[in-house]
This record gives C-alpha cells, structure tokens and sequence, in this order.
C-alpha cells in the first residue's frame, strides 16, 4: 500500500465506498498535525465542498468555535456553530493568507468518559500573507480544544483567546524599498487586527446575525417553506414554549415501612419505660394512707 493512501483523504479509484476512517488512538496533539497538514494541502480551486469536507474530518456535528480577543473599542468574543466553520477557515485564506497553521507548547491534557481536554497556554497561530505584502503574522494566545474520545477523535469545542500578535517583514524587502518612504512607511502599517484579517473579523461579526438565522434556515432546507412562513412557525413554536405551564413532578409514593425491632431490646425498653412511671414497689403502702382504729 503505498504512503498517499494512509492519508484519511486520500480518494480511492474504486470509489469513496472503499474508503473508511481509520482509529486514532493517538495523542490529540498529532491530530492539530494532521490539521495543520490537510490546511497545506489546500489549493487555489478549493470550493465550499472541500471546506466542508474539511470540517467534517476535524469537528463533531454540534462542534462550537470561539474566539476570545480585545479591539480598539473593548473585548470581543465570537461563538459560531458546526455550520460557519467552514466558511470561517475560509475567509481566512480570501484575506491574503497563503499558508496558515498552529503551532502547540506545553499544553495539558485531561481525560473524561467521553472526552479529552487539551488545554495550551502557549499556542502561536502562524499566517503567512502574500498580499498586500509579504509578511508573516504570529498570533499568540491560549487555546482550549475538547476531544470526543472515540476513534474519530474530532473537535467538539475550540475556544482560541488572543493575548498578542507580531507581524514579521523580512529584511531582504525593506532594503529593496529602502530608497523610497512611502514605501517603507506603508511596510510599517499593520495588515491584520490582532492577527486576523478583515475578511475574518467581517465574517464574525456577520455571524452574529447568522447563527441565530440557522433554525430558519435548516426549517426552510427541510420543509421547503417560504421565510415568511418559516419565520412564522418559529416565533408560534417559541411562544407555545413560552406559554405552556410547567410539567408537574411526578409525586413518588411513599409506602410507610414498620420497622422490625429486636424482641430483646423492645423488651428492655419497655421495662425500663414501665419502671419509670411505676411507683417504687418497696414502699408500704400503710405507711402511705392511715388505718382507721
């Protein structure tokens, strides 16, 4: 068997019923190599098929993708769901990126039943920028990645928190536009906001408005209705949710139980119960109430 077939996407010419996913009992980290590894093989042809794809290989069906960073005008935090993420790996290549991976130091991994957490405190996101100039941006921050623990072993949640961004211009193009300012002084602007573009950044933020759209627009997918209408059963599904009185707990039946004392003890207990309230028995009871003479 030759080396391309163990690649998980390697196309077999009997067809993509011959092909299967085979276990990845390994550490998580080979599998951001793996990742890192079918991004470079992405190509200039690459649709939304590949992408999506792509995303299928490395994330769960209900998988979530966060990204946790601070602008000019305060802190942002973005969520998309299974659905944007392909589209969200791909804006990053619009933006003038030619070449994008993650780079892992000393992260952390904890074991659960169904899930393996790897916690990096140290993750660099490097992009590589071919327009508008050649430049190379490494975003640092912290990333948090949850692992189903299975054979597929896929991404359920990423969560990426930027703390900083360098932006590297080689040596060898600032002194080929040494003689020229203008061009030194646009070599000096930055190209990305916090390491992102802003074909990324627009993205996210068109999101927000998108992911609460995506139950209209899996209704409209399913039973091909008008948005109007999907809209419509929306809001009446949401507000019989609203109105419907709470279920009732269902009440256990409590059956009383007489407790089994033991003979010996509930003897006992009686007697000393009795002679308590028994008077004392040593006593004359002549002594007690007089005897007429």
């Amino acid at each position: 068997m030759s080396s391309s077939q163990h690649d998980p996407f390697y196309s077999s010419p009997f067809g993509p019923f011959y092909r299967r996913h085979s276990p990845y009992m390994v550490q998580p980290e080979y599998r951001i190599y793996e990742l890192n590894k079918r991004l470079q093989a992405r190509t200039e042809d690459s649709d939304n098929l590949w992408w999506d794809a792509f995303t299928t290989e490395f994330f769960e069906d209900d998988a979530t993708l966060t990204l946790s960073f601070c602008l000019e005008d305060g802190p942002k935090r973005y969520t998309i769901g299974r659905t944007l993420i392909p589209r969200y790996f791909s804006t990053v290549f619009e933006g003038g990126v030619t070449d994008l991976y993650y780079i892992l130091k000393h992260s952390k991994e904890s074991y659960h039943n169904s899930s393996i957490t790897v916690d990096c405190d140290q993750c660099t996101m490097v992009t590589q920028h071919g327009k508008p100039m050649f430049t190379k941006v490494c975003t640092e921050g912290r990333l948090i990645l949850e692992f189903t623990f299975d054979d597929l072993m896929r991404i359920k949640t990423w969560h990426f928190t930027i703390r900083q961004y360098r932006e590297l211009v080689p040596r060898s193009i600032l002194a080929m536009h040494a003689p020229d300012p203008q061009v030194l002084e646009q070599l000096s602007k930055n190209i990305t906001r916090m390491g992102l573009t802003n074909f990324t950044l627009n993205y996210l933020r068109l999101c927000v408005i998108l992911e609460p759209m995506q139950e209209l627009m899996s209704r409209h997918k399913t039973y091909n209705l008008s948005p109007r209408d999907c809209l419509k059963t929306c809001l009446f599904q949401k507000w019989q949710r609203m109105v419907a009185p709470p279920a009732e707990p269902t009440r256990q039946t409590t059956t009383k139980r007489r407790k089994r004392k033991n003979s010996t003890s509930s003897t006992a207990n009686t007697n000393s119960t009795y002679s308590k309230k028994k008077p004392n028995a040593s006593l004359n009871l002549s002594s007690q109430v007089p005897v007429p003479t």
